[in-house]
């Protein structure tokens, strides 16, 4: 080996003390960049338990594919053999109950925990810039789920999941000219049936992968700028530390917590996050009395039916979840943190009221007082992102950002201390 070859080595994997670690890192330096981004990685000193629900969200999605793709080995996407299959998982596969709720539920949190991530970052304005691309690919992360989601929801083939099979895609040809092509292609034919199971099943399978590329897409746009914080300035030198061991032993914690929600859900109330409807065998001859999705698709659904109009409430319900792609844009104050926005803060926590009438209210039939709150949270939810967040960054007078997170640190400590 040459000088420089031998120079090159030792300054690739001096810090690994086993021979083959060493001898691999060399040649393919994954153990250098894992150490980088996961050991020195440089975080801000002062990220509270918020910041912990981006970690919970990815472990949640790594839980869905292992489960998911056990339960591929035993479910059969046919007309007759769906509902059977999923059955014989629930009776006849060893700890098959268990793995089937850990699916169904996971579903659910890792819905909670990306929703929660988002409002962080809403809050504390981590979509500004220059983290804009950061947020978007964070929407499309989204999207992605609901996607995978709704394909999911489809493949017990229960009385909610055909309806909702049937109700779903038939909104598509509310758009003009190419909507019935689109139906028919989704459907694999002109009514649901074996053709649509299969394709649902396929891409049920898929997108999770798809979702992990994207995440990982994510982190390096994360890493690029760093993360931010809940003061929302600029980090420098003295007010970052290591993520490991400080961040690590933090997400530990808030992992335990997590999963103590999560195992609480799955043995002690498996079917409260599920609805009861999809116990029966699908009957295309019995319509359900309300069809609803779940529970984290409903904030949609209610904005679909706050409009009598069929093409203009599709329009809606899509217009809902593509405006997120532009809120780096909408909101035109410098100030990232709500910390220091008290007109915007008010709004914040009257948007996320808003976001939970939307849900509870979609599960309602679309009439009388529910169809008037509906109408209300979904002209609410759009007056929020195009006039309220444009208006506020402009008129609102924010309150004087610290130098540094250190300083900002030492403020509150000399402050606890006088009292």
């Amino acid at each position: 080996m040459t000088t420089q070859g031998t120079e090159e080595h030792a300054m690739s994997s001096t810090e690994f003390s086993n021979p083959v670690i060493r001898w691999i890192d060399y040649r393919l330096p994954i153990f250098t960049f894992l150490h980088h981004e996961l050991h020195e990685y440089p975080t801000p000193r002062n990220l509270n338990y918020l910041w912990n629900f981006g970690s919970l969200a990815g472990i949640v999605l790594v839980i869905m594919i292992v489960t998911g793709i056990v339960l591929a080995m035993h479910y059969v996407p046919t007309f007759g053999g769906a509902f059977n299959s999923v059955e014989h998982i629930m009776r006849d596969v060893n700890y098959g109950w268990l793995i089937r709720y850990v699916h169904t539920t996971g579903a659910s949190m890792f819905f909670a925990a990306v929703y929660i991530h988002i409002f962080r970052g809403l809050y504390y304005g981590s979509y500004k810039a220059p983290r804009e691309l950061l947020w978007i690919m964070g929407v499309v992360i989204l999207l992605l789920m609901m996607a995978t989601a709704f394909f999911g929801y489809t493949l017990p083939w229960g009385q909610m999941s055909f309806w909702g099979a049937t109700v779903i895609t038939n909104l598509f040809s509310a758009i003009p000219i190419v909507g019935d092509s689109i139906v028919t292609w989704l459907l694999g034919g002109f009514g649901v049936g074996d053709a649509t199971l299969n394709r649902f099943y396929a891409l049920h399978y898929l997108l999770p992968f798809v979702i992990v590329a994207v995440v990982l897409l994510h982190l390096v746009a994360l890493h690029r700028f760093g993360s931010n914080n809940p003061v929302g300035i600029d980090t420098k030198p003295q007010d970052t530390i290591p993520f490991h061991p400080y961040y690590t032993i933090k997400d530990l914690l808030g992992l335990s917590v997590f999963l103590l929600v999560f195992g609480w859900f799955i043995f002690y109330e498996p079917g409260a996050l599920l609805n009861p409807d999809n116990s029966i065998p699908a009957n295309p001859g019995v319509t359900p009395a309300e069809i609803v999705p779940e529970w984290y698709l409903l904030p949609y659904y209610a904005i679909l039916k706050s409009v009598p109009n069929k093409l203009l409430g599709v329009a809606a319900m899509a217009g809902s979840i593509l405006l997120l792609f532009v809120v780096p844009w909408l909101d035109t104050s410098p100030v990232r943190s709500a910390r220091f926005r008290p007109v915007f803060r008010i709004f914040f926590w009257i948007l996320v009221a808003d976001c939970l009438l939307l849900i509870f209210a979609g599960g309602k039939p679309p009439e009388g007082t529910w169809l008037i709150l509906i109408r209300l949270g979904a002209a609410y939810y759009f007056l929020h992102f195009l006039v309220v967040l444009p208006l506020v960054g402009r008129f609102e007078k924010p309150l004087p950002l610290p130098f540094s997170i250190s300083e900002r640190v030492l403020i509150q400590s000399v402050g606890k201390l006088q009292i």
